[in-house]
């Protein structure tokens, strides 16, 4: 009696799923027809049979690949209508990062995951934990005049992001903030004013948002990320400098969540402990 039931039910769902893709295609019962290589009566029939039969694995994917949905849909196997191939090229897309304080594939990113917990690992240290001072060291040489336009424009959209609801997970590497407050490697020539004003921010902004904003600090020479973002349970971004690499599938996002996961219990530093860290630096660089 179940088999008879879910066999009935099934069948309802290929005829509404099949008339579906038919309006927004939009195609016709003599196009679609044609395009199988049935009768016309054999497609009438398919849409107003209210029986528990379903057609047969040919015409099922004939009028799959003629309306540009998957078999597995129309069968009610599936619940989403773009074929494999289709998913597959959603599922993993590349796209260019330009090298610019202000990035309107991220902000989009950050919109469509408002709500969800935002984790991240940062190539440096986040654009929305700097101080004007640190970014317009950092993007006037490549900006030139436009730069605070810039940062002016990213403030707006970072305090956005911020009213969004969403919760900020960042782990970020030892060497990253302790090269910040010693002005080596990336932050070579950052001054020392600069750099106490830089850790004062995140101290005022740690104090501010926290737990909405948690940080954790790991030792790279122990367990090493690249740059990477996760957006709530919609995307993974790989960041390869010149290049994003988004994922959309659970699969990948679960894994990268679980990267992210062990960068956490890996952390030598927690979230609640971050600000000693901050205040055992502030004092290093005061005395200089």
């Amino acid at each position: 009696m179940i088999e008879k039931t879910d066999k009935r039910r099934r069948a309802d769902l290929f005829r509404q799923r099949l008339d579906r893709a038919m309006t927004e295609k939009p195609l016709t019962q003599s196009g679609l027809a044609r395009a199988v290589g049935v009768d016309r009566s054999t497609i009438s029939q398919l849409l107003g049979d209210q029986g528990a039969r379903l057609p047969n694995a040919q015409v099922v994917a004939e009028c799959a690949a003629a309306l540009g949905v998957s078999a597995d849909w129309l069968l009610g196997l599936s619940d989403r209508p773009e074929r494999l191939a289709d998913l597959l090229a959603a599922s993993l897309t590349i796209t260019e990062a330009p090298r610019a304080l202000i990035d309107e594939r991220i902000f989009g990113w950050h919109r469509e995951a408002a709500g969800y917990k935002i984790r991240h690992v940062p190539a440096t240290l986040p654009d929305m934990l700097k101080t004007r001072a640190v970014m317009r060291w950092e993007y006037e040489p490549q900006l030139g005049r436009t730069a605070d336009q810039a940062i002016g424009a990213s403030e707006d959209r970072l305090s956005w992001m911020r009213a969004a609801r969403s919760d900020y997970e960042i782990a970020i590497p030892c060497h990253e903030i302790e090269a910040l407050a010693r002005a080596e490697g990336y932050y070579r020539g950052l001054e020392r004013a600069l750099r106490i004003e830089q850790i004062d921010r995140l101290v005022a902004l740690y104090d501010q948002l926290y737990p909405t904003l948690r940080i954790y600090i790991y030792d790279a020479r122990r367990v090493f990320s690249s740059p990477v973002t996760i957006f709530g349970p919609l995307l993974a971004v790989l960041y390869l400098g010149r290049n994003y690499i988004v994922f959309r599938d659970r699969e990948r996002i679960d894994a990268i969540s679980a990267h992210f996961d062990g960068l956490v219990r890996e952390a030598d530093i927690g979230a609640r402990d971050f600000p000693s860290l901050l205040a055992r630096l502030r004092e290093e660089v005061a005395k200089g």
